[in-house]
């Protein structure tokens, strides 16, 4: 446990009392109840959810309706919840381009904005909600930064496409570049194929980096329980974001942190799930 747990302290309010408390602050309950705060809100623990969502690739482009979720979880448990934006990017859409230079830059850059605004705002604890390659390891090295009691949700796996009667996915394209180029099928089925394939909202389809490194932060114990295998157009996923929000107030309430959980054994175990599950190296 934190060495504030060890007294038997909660970790209520924590952080947000900082702004929240003494005529000294008043300008900053000022600016709270613009943002939709009542009188009573100030004594609830304030929930920072961090959404990676954008348009720029279907991994995130539900995030934010998850984010809604999670926030709905957190005032069920009696938190009130903020919700906050951080960037993403696409590795599917920019591989083999100039463009992937950025890519592993935008982990950090992730990292930093999510730290930035927790640290800044003085939140008691995090929400943090990823679906692609970067923006998931960006979420918990935020979360492992901060050491404030977090969870972390997958935005979850794509449904796949159909095409003639079959599922298909975003392998089904590459394997139709092949056939094309071995003159096995025309250009107009393969544009068949690549126009179907991605139906939605998700990450990628398979054991892929997005999904393995979900296993493995479950297996880490930073997300909870049976939450790394749902779809993400699901009521399922829903539900997990809800759990998610309720859970955050749990560890407060308990003052469990991160590295209280990040332990070598945690490790152990999120390795051999991910040697056991034949995942993506990535990971």
């Amino acid at each position: 446990m934190s060495e504030n747990n060890q007294s038997g302290k909660s970790g209520h309010r924590r952080y947000s009392k900082l702004v929240t408390e003494t005529n000294a602050r008043a300008a900053s309950r000022g600016m709270l109840y613009g943002v939709g705060f009542k009188k009573g809100d100030f004594q609830k623990s304030q929930i920072g959810i961090a959404s990676t969502w954008g348009t720029v690739t279907p991994c995130n482009m539900h995030i934010n309706a998850l984010a809604e979720h999670a926030a709905r979880g957190v005032r069920k448990s009696k938190g009130m919840p903020l919700i906050f934006g951080t960037i993403t990017v696409s590795d599917g859409i920019s591989m083999g381009t100039e463009g992937m230079k950025y890519s592993l830059v935008s982990r950090e850059v992730i990292a930093d904005s999510i730290e930035t605004v927790v640290g800044c705002q003085s939140y008691d604890g995090l929400v943090a909600i990823g679906g692609c390659d970067k923006n998931m390891p960006g979420c918990l090295i935020a979360i492992a930064r901060l050491n404030r009691p977090a969870v972390f949700v997958y935005g979850g796996t794509i449904l796949p496409g159909k095409h003639k009667g079959q599922d298909v996915d975003i392998v089904s394209i590459f394997e139709a570049v092949g056939k094309e180029a071995a003159g096995k099928i025309t250009q107009d089925e393969l544009e068949e194929v690549e126009s179907c394939a991605i139906p939605g909202a998700g990450s990628c389809g398979g054991m892929y980096t997005a999904n393995t490194m979900a296993s493995a932060i479950e297996a880490l114990g930073m997300s909870l329980p049976n939450s790394s295998a749902q779809e993400a157009v699901s009521e399922e996923k829903v539900r997990d974001c809800v759990e998610a929000g309720e859970a955050v107030l749990h560890l407060i309430e308990d003052n469990i942190c991160p590295q209280d959980i990040l332990t070598l054994e945690a490790f152990e175990n999120a390795i051999t799930v991910v040697m056991a599950l034949g995942g993506s190296t990535n990971a």
